[in-house]
């Protein structure tokens, strides 16, 4: 799915994938006490093995949106050299 032209923003279906890191933040459905793993309760653990799973989804987003253009942001200069004050005389 491209982006409108000029926007600036890069709109893909892979994205979405970064919203499953965010679902550690719904406390309740994690606040309990058991199953516990090595004597830490299910609470703290699962908080541990969302890690590598938010890893995986940022590593996954990355590799398959890293080939798409990004286009400019509309009236976003050109580059450094034309924000250099000393060039334009």
């Amino acid at each position: 799915m491209a982006s409108p032209e000029g926007s600036g923003l890069r709109v893909n279906a892979w994205n979405l994938l970064l919203l499953v890191p965010f679902l550690m933040l719904v406390v309740p459905w994690f606040n309990s006490d058991a199953p516990r793993l090595f004597g830490l309760p299910f609470f703290y653990w699962s908080q541990f093995a969302f890690v590598p799973v938010g890893v995986v989804c940022v590593a996954v987003v990355f590799k398959m949106t890293k080939s798409e253009p990004t286009l400019p942001a509309p009236g976003a200069s050109g580059g450094v050299d034309e924000l250099d004050e000393g060039t334009a005389r």
